[in-house]
């Protein structure tokens, strides 16, 4: 595939790519840094046009709406890679799982599946690059075979996810045998600790900044506009993320409140306690024990909790 004719920043896309993405999958210089990247994990040192690299796109599989991985295939191996600026998702065997089926869909023809002849296809290879702020080992292995519910059999279908800490006060090699994600985590670095200064424009300042000690220096040069945008983008989606976690951890905690009252309710009602002795027992408004006993008395005598609650949000 030819990478100098094809910058993707222009294509139409149904979500948002990070900044990692850009730079490693659709920006002109996506190929040497694909090739260092491989070359860095591998101990390898091919040279531009030696070796052909093919990306793969596959949609909306680990992340929902942004985009924070890049696949291709290299020398015989399917590789994907992510970033994780948040805690390890312990999910992520299972998603490179439903990842890779639809890669090797786009990899190996249809005929060749079906073929006499043994298929064969390019070895798979996982890895999360992790810089959040969290402790995390230098590296670690997650298992497939970790989320089966019967454990300690020989699993007939395994997956590893290999998660590199990248942080740089970890020192992980690869990050000076690939000089490009060593330049990208610093940059990584830069806007948080200028986020967590309480800076405005925290992005544009760390832009400057990395320009200035030469990082990332060539790439920010040519699109600090865009690389602004997607990081603003990037924020703005992780913001909404964790406010939607915070609501759903809020509804749950009012829903598991009300089923308890509505169950605590219809077993003083069958009893035969007066609407006034519940609300008393219940510490609760006489008018909210009225609507919990006539939502119940439909559904008596089953007293179907959850169809109790189903009514009364109907009618709120």
């Amino acid at each position: 595939m030819d990478y100098e004719a094809t910058d993707t920043s222009r294509e139409n896309r149904e979500y948002k790519d990070s900044v990692f993405v850009d730079l490693f999958f659709s920006d002109c210089t996506a190929y040497d840094n694909e090739l260092s990247l491989f070359n860095a994990l591998h101990d390898t040192n091919y040279a531009r046009d030696s070796i052909q690299i093919d990306r793969i796109k596959v949609e909306q599989i680990l992340y929902m709406n942004f985009k924070n991985d890049i696949s291709f295939h290299v020398q015989n191996k399917f590789m994907l890679f992510a970033e994780h600026q948040s805690t390890v998702n312990p999910n992520m065997c299972l998603r490179a799982l439903l990842y890779s089926g639809r890669a090797y869909e786009q990899i190996v023809p249809v005929r060749k599946r079906y073929s006499k002849k043994l298929a064969q296809i390019p070895a798979p290879e996982f890895y999360v690059f992790y810089n959040g702020i969290e402790d995390y080992p230098l590296e670690q292995v997650l298992k497939l075979s970790d989320s089966y519910k019967i454990k300690g059999e020989d699993a007939a279908l395994e997956l590893k996810v290999k998660i590199i800490n990248i942080n740089p006060e970890k020192k992980h090699p690869i990050l000076e045998k690939c000089p490009v994600l060593r330049e990208y985590f610093l940059f990584v670095e830069c806007v948080r600790n200028h986020r967590n200064n309480g800076e405005p424009d925290p992005i544009r300042k760390a832009i400057a900044q990395c320009m200035e000690q030469n990082i990332l220096k060539e790439y920010l040069d040519r699109k600090a506009s865009e690389v602004r945008n997607m990081l603003i983008a990037e924020y703005d989606y992780k913001t909404d993320i964790e406010v939607q976690r915070e609501e759903a951890m809020e509804d749950g905690i009012e829903k598991g409140l009300l089923l308890g009252k509505i169950s605590l309710c219809c077993r003083k009602l069958a009893r035969g306690d007066s609407l006034e002795a519940i609300a008393d027992a219940l510490e609760t408004e006489p008018q909210e024990i009225a609507d919990i006993i006539a939502a119940a008395k439909e559904c008596a005598p089953d007293y179907d909790v959850e169809m109790i609650y189903r009514m009364l949000q109907e009618r709120h």
